[in-house]
């Protein structure tokens, strides 16, 4: 049930996009246990000047301008190792795939409750059992 957002630079190249999205998407599967087809993102292409980060860097991290965020909201549930391993994958999957570096990677996960979705209608197809 995950919504991932991603927030890339409107110079980088289509398949770069669709590796990021796909890496993203391959990890939900393999790490996070997400059911297949359950893909959804938004994938959002921004000019220099609105993707905001620290120069200076932060945490011991450097950035450059082909910074990526990625925001996947999600069920809440998921243990620390798991979201650890999720993090990993993805990074290491976005390089691997593009050469962007893992230090451009920026992830931030929402855990949500499970009646917080609706995938349409208006219903919402997770409420809880009375």
């Amino acid at each position: 049930m995950p919504l991932v957002r991603i927030d890339i630079s409107k110079d980088a190249k289509p398949e770069v996009v669709k590796a990021v999205s796909d890496t993203v998407y391959e990890a939900m599967l393999n790490v996070a246990n997400v059911p297949k087809n359950d893909k959804f993102q938004v994938i959002s292409r921004h000019s220099s000047d609105e993707l905001v980060y620290p120069a200076e860097g932060y945490l011991g991290i450097d950035y450059t301008p082909g910074i990526v965020f990625i925001q996947v909201t999600w069920n809440s549930g998921r243990t620390i190792d798991v979201k650890k391993a999720f993090y990993k994958a993805i990074a290491d999957g976005i390089h691997a795939k593009t050469g962007l570096r893992k230090q451009d990677i920026v992830i931030n996960l929402v855990d949500v409750a499970r009646e917080d979705w609706s995938f349409g209608n208006g219903d919402m197809q997770y409420a809880p059992k009375e």
